[in-house]
């Protein structure tokens, strides 16, 4: 049966409403957690849901900031950064680490967030995440009016009570265990849900 749809021409609405269009339709996204320290040692913390891994050999993931932000600066200035994984239970949290708070603000203090030391790197990571990437800045692109960040996984840090060993005798987290939190479209956030496993087909 076709699909009965809706046209929308990005020259008619604009960048700003394609954007949020865009982002109703690509969802789920996974949030990083963003913590770094300015030149001050005050830290920082924001979520960016424009996060993905975008290589294997070397780990490196990436976030994406819509301007010069606390987060962008700070990872530019330090070449360091973490990504701290936002679990269900830290919604309410995660969401006032969004709001807009002047540069010698930390936003752990602020949100009242627990903070921790990292293994790797100077900037703190959230002591309540299931999971912790610590990173180091490989490159900062400009992507239209954005900021791509890429930064290397020097470290990886995970609640051991998420961790399951399989049958080929690797170690990995467990989906539901971590029970991450995403952003979808408007205001709304994502829980996990149904988790679905099938193994990849060979070719003929």
């Amino acid at each position: 049966m076709k699909t009965q749809r809706t046209e929308f021409d990005p020259a008619t609405l604009g960048d700003r409403e394609t954007t949020l269009l865009v982002k109703s339709i690509l969802i789920p996204r996974p949030i990083a957690w963003v913590g770094t320290v300015d030149a001050r040692g005050i830290a920082n913390l924001a979520p960016h849901s424009f996060f993905t891994m975008v290589s294997e050999e070397p780990p490196i993931v990436m976030f994406s900031s819509t301007s010069r932000k606390d987060s962008l600066n700070n990872a530019e200035a330090t070449g360091e950064f973490t990504v701290s994984l936002v679990a269900r239970r830290q919604f309410e949290a995660a969401n006032q680490t969004s709001a807009r708070y002047a540069p010698e603000v930390s936003e752990f203090e602020a949100a009242g967030i627990e903070a921790e030391p990292s293994a790797a790197v100077v900037p703190p990571r959230v002591a309540g995440s299931p999971a912790v990437m610590e990173c180091v800045l490989e490159s900062i692109l400009p992507v239209g009016g954005n900021y791509m960040v890429l930064g290397r996984v020097v470290h990886v840090a995970v609640d051991t009570d998420t961790l399951a060993t399989d049958a080929r005798g690797r170690t990995l987290p467990l989906a539901q265990r971590l029970d991450p939190l995403t952003r979808l479209g408007r205001n709304e956030w994502g829980t996990l849900g149904e988790v679905l496993a099938i193994d990849r087909p060979q070719g003929a």
